[in-house]
């Protein structure tokens, strides 16, 4: 489940494990950016300490994979579109993905006045250890210096990255479904987008913005594969499911007390890897990664399985049965119990009228439903498939929330999906 083609890159580019060290360097004063690829810090991001007058949290933070292209001499604008209010911010670059280190000599954040150009007087540098310099060694994380800016919920940033020698393949995520601006040379400081004259809909190297928010106490994580990515949802509008689960937090009565990243990625499995790794290594190896790492991280929802039961996927190449997908939810609620983390498991929706359909499939389909329902093995339940299924077909997507390749739900879909979701489940 996910685009036919990777996308890519316009003439002039060849086409994160944030560590307990890095959160204990942000909160005794060392500057500690360089992290490595590890799984330590699973227990310590779930209880992420509050800090002065607020709570780190993560408030944008997509999953990465292999596969992007390389950059030479280039500078590459990306657009943040922050789930919460904070300020205090810090991003990760991540070469989590790469097999050659990645040099960037600077880096830069303004205010998003419309495209690619950078509201006037806004633009902050950043730094990496008090320095504008950082190279990133391959399959490692660097998290930046606490940048002097702030942030609305809802609102956009602009990151710049200069890159300036020729990169290998780079650490992205293929399927932004926003816009991102590529410019030759240095071009870090411009407010003007005029020298961004290549766009793409991906995102290079930047893993993630967290920030110091007065009121959230805690991150949700949605976490899935081209569904949650907001694949079919419109470009640049913010109407993936989990955009649309973070407007309803910060709409509800008092402050907003959660924040919301979207760990989902286009034809990701639970149980194996996709032999695109484009689309990504399985959910059991990069939970602990993309969805318990997150800073402040309380809450997962689980919505995966479906590339699992439509390639029929099962481990050791073998064919897959409904109790290989529940061993592996049951592996990853095991992992999350053990950070401190609740997981809410979410059903899977109908896809007749999909390549994916058969019948044998439906059934394992059905069945794993069943499980998710009523083995209270899930912290929390939301029921997507009893909202997003045809009444008259319930093997099917409601028409009216089909965009049209009976398997991804349009815009109208995804909102029907996050206001389906009962926010009581969330630990706030």
């Amino acid at each position: 489940m996910s685009p036919n083609n990777k996308g890519s890159v316009a003439a002039g580019c060849r086409p994160r494990r944030r560590s307990w060290l890095t959160v204990v360097g942000a909160l005794t004063g060392f500057a500690l950016t360089v992290v490595p690829l590890s799984t330590a810090n699973v227990a310590s991001a779930a209880t992420f300490a509050v800090q002065g007058k607020g709570t780190r949290v993560s408030a944008w933070s997509p999953s990465m994979t292999t596969g992007g292209p390389s950059f030479s001499n280039q500078s590459i604008r990306m657009v943040v579109h922050s789930s919460v209010a904070g300020s205090g911010a810090r991003i990760t670059l991540s070469n989590r993905y790469s097999t050659s280190p990645l040099e960037v000599s600077a880096v830069d954040v303004a205010v998003q006045a419309s495209g690619g150009e950078a509201a006037r007087g806004t633009t902050r540098n950043v730094t990496f250890g008090n320095s504008g310099h950082v190279t990133i060694p391959a399959g490692q994380e660097a998290v930046s210096d606490v940048i002097p800016i702030s942030v609305s919920a809802g609102e956009n940033l602009l990151v710049s990255l200069y890159v300036p020698g020729t990169t290998g393949t780079s650490t992205w995520h293929s399927d932004a479904f926003d816009t991102t601006y590529i410019a030759s040379g240095n071009h870090i400081g411009d407010d003007s987008a005029a020298a961004f004259g290549t766009t793409t809909t991906s995102w290079y190297y930047l893993a993630g913005m967290d920030v110091v928010s007065p009121t959230a106490k805690g991150t949700v994580v949605a976490f899935g594969d081209s569904i949650t990515d907001g694949y079919h949802s419109s470009t640049g509008t913010y109407t993936r499911w989990p955009d649309f689960l973070g407007r309803r937090l910060g709409a509800d009565r008092g402050p907003q007390k959660l924040s919301v990243v979207d760990a989902g990625i286009g034809g990701n499995r639970v149980l194996t890897d996709v032999p695109n790794l484009w689309q990504g290594v399985s959910a059991l190896k990069r939970f602990g990664h993309d969805a318990l790492g997150q800073p402040g991280v309380k809450d997962v929802i689980l919505f995966e399985g479906i590339n699992d039961i439509g390639n029929n996927a099962g481990p050791n190449s073998g064919p897959l049965t409904a109790q290989d997908l529940i061993n592996g939810y049951r592996a990853l609620i095991d992992e999350a119990h053990a950070a401190r983390v609740n997981v809410i498991g979410a059903t899977l929706m109908p896809d007749e009228g999909n390549g994916y359909y058969t019948p044998a499939a439906e059934a394992i389909r059905q069945d794993v439903n069943q499980w998710i329902r009523t083995s209270g093995a899930f912290d929390g339940v939301i029921d997507f498939d009893r909202i997003m299924r045809d009444p008259a077909n319930p093997a099917a997507l409601k028409p009216a929330y089909d965009s049209g390749d009976h398997i991804h739900p349009n815009d109208a879909g995804m909102k029907a999906m996050a206001d389906a979701i009962d926010l009581r489940l969330l630990r706030t």
